[in-house]
């Protein structure tokens, strides 16, 4: 069993749109009945299962007779969403429901995980929930993101959800049981058991495409979501639910094998999804990043984008790679007036007495 209850006191588990509706519409009942029993048999040894549930666009496309699965435009899926999600959460409340499981509902969107505030309410509230028992159901709200906010796939929300409720480990299931070092397609494709860090080599393994057409994530979402649990401690694995009793089945899967969690701030950083802008910084300053230093302007040669204090910042070597990612101590404009400058000269600059840093080291974390 992935991640038995004895090691894992909270899981959250994924289910892609492939798993949950045949390609007609239907959900497939018969197997989520199925991984209702396994949820079940999970609590009963105590451990907290939340579920982040993709099906909402596949089952509203279906009742409107919407083209493309719903996906033909964003007002289609908005559509789609609307109509599917009610018989979404209808049918999760039944399938649990024939467990003795209470089923709960929650609707997010972006901005309610990359916003501290509204991040630590949602925390608050699975929490909650999961503390009492209650199994909930969770989805992006289709139905209002757009463009600009939405997650774009479930296995990112996932990874984020895992790191908001403390859990210990992520299952994905898919249609496809884990990662290969090479479309698996393809002649001579190998099957990557374990990965203890995500490296280049790593993320060139990554396919985009999702096999069932049906889904918005692919290899390349499965591994950004790797990313984001393990930098919050979590361990995730990527599994085939083409299988029946897939929480309770022994089947080839692939893990990603998390370090020591980060501290619940600098994870939250971590696994931000968006960013205002964007601080170049020269080499020295890399150095020092790592280090454990925090950044100061004299190491920054440039400030991009429109952000003000507080706004998350990813953080550029040279070399133009993201190596680190923080809360940002200045606005845009006073970021620009201080570049590359020592703390005498950012005084001239700004007119008033310059912070310690530009990021500060602990409202930072490297990547």
């Amino acid at each position: 069993m992935l991640f038995p209850p004895a090691s894992c006191p909270r899981l959250i588990v994924k289910i892609g749109s492939a798993l949950l509706v045949d390609p007609d519409g239907a959900v497939r009942r018969e197997w989520l009945t199925g991984v209702a029993a396994d949820i079940a048999a999970r609590r009963r040894e105590g451990q907290e299962v939340a579920v982040v549930s993709s099906g909402a666009i596949a089952l509203g496309a279906r009742r409107l007779g919407l083209a493309k699965g719903g996906r033909a435009s964003l007002e289609d899926a908005q559509a789609a969403a609307a109509a599917g999600q009610i018989v979404l959460s209808q049918v999760w409340a039944d399938v649990l429901g024939a467990e003795a499981l209470t089923a709960a509902q929650m609707l997010v969107t972006l901005d309610d995980l990359e916003h501290r505030r509204r991040y630590l309410n949602a925390a608050a509230t699975l929490d909650r929930l999961l503390s009492l028992g209650v199994v909930p159901i969770i989805n992006e709200n289709d139905s209002v993101a757009t463009e600009e906010i939405r997650f774009g796939d479930n296995d990112r929300l996932a990874a984020r959800i895992a790191q908001a409720a403390a859990a210990g480990g992520v299952i994905l299931l898919s249609d496809i049981d884990g990662l290969y070092d090479r479309n698996p397609a393809l002649p001579g494709a190998r099957h990557i058991a374990r990965v203890d860090r995500i490296d280049a080599g790593i993320e060139a393994m990554a396919d985009t495409g999702s096999a069932s057409g049906m889904g918005s994530g692919g290899m390349v979402s499965k591994i950004a979501a790797a990313r984001i649990a393990n930098a919050a401690g979590a361990h995730l694995a990527i599994a085939s639910g083409r299988i029946d009793r897939p929480l309770s089945t022994e089947a080839r899967h692939t893990l990603f094998a998390a370090e020591k969690g980060a501290s619940a701030r600098k994870a939250w950083l971590a696994g931000g999804l968006t960013a205002k802008g964007r601080l170049r910084i020269d080499a020295g300053a890399a150095k020092a990043l790592r280090g454990g230093a925090s950044l100061l302007a004299a190491g920054v040669t440039a400030a991009e984008g429109d952000f003000v204090r507080g706004d998350i910042l990813d953080i550029a070597d040279p070399d133009g790679r993201v190596i680190a990612r923080g809360l940002s101590e200045y606005p845009t404009a006073d970021a620009a007036a201080i570049l590359g400058l020592g703390r005498e000269a950012q005084e001239a600059a700004l007119g008033y007495a310059p912070r310690a840093a530009m990021v500060h080291r602990d409202h930072m974390v490297l990547l």
